[in-house]
């Protein structure tokens, strides 16, 4: 851990250095690497992001939002200090227990915190700010949702089954992602996202949600991050349970007059939603077992495509795309 404990230097003097052990914490798709600091009285988390220094100063998206997180009282980790330089930041550590776990260890718990990660996504959602400025100058529109489907193809269709489909499936599937883009592209409902918000990245600390690797918050509907969460590759939510939260969430937002759509609306809107949010974590799912060789994601694979023929079957405007994703993956996943 020699060349990591480098970065400390920035943070705490050498006497203090030598009283530290650091710890690699399993990291997701991103290039940023974090690591738990020891001390004998305390523990931080060391986030060492290359991008970090290539952004103009102020303007570098995780400090940002979290910043505006933090102003707008969304349980986010205080950053305690940081190096442009170093590219590091020192991160307050609020444990390792995420919500996937936490609910595994203890299902009696999945109401009360699940509700209150439907509470915090609410705040966050309530968020407004100027157009022109982070995060509310970034969104999904039309272009990052077909970004998004591009992915899909290139990292699971053309990458993984070259052979069993021709360029007019092709063709006929960026034709209905088009459309589908198209469907979810309603600026006057769009609301800030978290744009990650599922069960690996809210942690349980002292019994409450702490949201973590906020970065990429961006506009979008108030559905996405809802999908995230109750329709998440690493949880599988008993759908009794998913409609409880859904009607959570569709009251809550009404209560603060934050949208305006009738019930039926939501939830046409959130089966295309999860739609769209399903088949890019395939897309990633793909990318990272067959390109980066990372076999760990293999194992959402299944789960995510499970939820697709529900979508199908309930949203007639899905079931061309769908179908034929099913009939390509699903032999392939066997």
């Amino acid at each position: 851990m020699h060349s990591e404990k480098k970065y400390l230097r920035y943070y705490f003097s050498e006497l203090q250095l030598r009283k530290l052990r650091i710890e690699p914490i399993a990291g997701d798709a991103s290039t940023r690497k974090y690591y738990r600091v020891f001390s004998s009285e305390q523990t931080w988390i060391l986030c060492i992001d290359p991008d970090f220094s290539t952004f103009p100063s102020n303007d570098y998206p995780f400090l940002e939002v979290q910043q505006l997180l933090c102003h707008n009282s969304v349980p986010v980790p205080r950053i305690i200090a940081s190096s442009k330089s170093e590219s590091s930041m020192l991160i307050e550590d609020c444990g390792n227990i995420r919500l996937q776990d936490s609910i595994l260890k203890d299902p009696s718990f999945a109401l009360t915190i699940y509700r209150e990660s439907i509470d915090c996504m609410i705040r966050l959602q309530s968020i407004r700010g100027q157009k022109d400025t982070l995060p509310f100058n970034r969104s999904f529109d039309q272009d990052k949702l077909m970004f998004e489907f591009d992915f899909f193809m290139t990292h699971t269709l053309k990458n993984r089954a070259p052979c069993i489909h021709a360029s007019e499936t092709i063709s006929t599937l960026q034709n209905e992602f088009s459309k589908i883009s198209k469907t979810l592209f309603r600026q006057k409902h769009f609301v800030l996202n978290h744009r990650d918000y599922h069960s690996k990245n809210i942690l349980v600390f002292r019994n409450k949600p702490v949201i973590i690797d906020f970065q990429d918050a961006r506009m979008g509907l108030p559905q996405y991050d809802a999908v995230s969460l109750l329709k998440d590759s690493y949880v599988t939510l008993d759908q009794e349970f998913v409609c409880e939260m859904q009607r959570y969430h569709y009251d809550r937002l009404a209560e603060r007059k934050m949208m305006e759509m009738s019930y039926d609306e939501y939830l046409y809107l959130f089966d295309m939603m999860a739609f769209q949010r399903n088949i890019k974590a395939l897309g990633t799912f793909f990318h990272q077992v067959n390109e980066r060789k990372n076999s760990s994601f293999e194992q959402y694979i299944s789960p995510t495509l499970a939820y697709l023929p529900a979508y199908i079957e309930r949203q007639k405007e899905l079931k061309t795309a769908g179908k034929i994703i099913l009939n390509l993956l699903e032999p392939l996943n066997q």
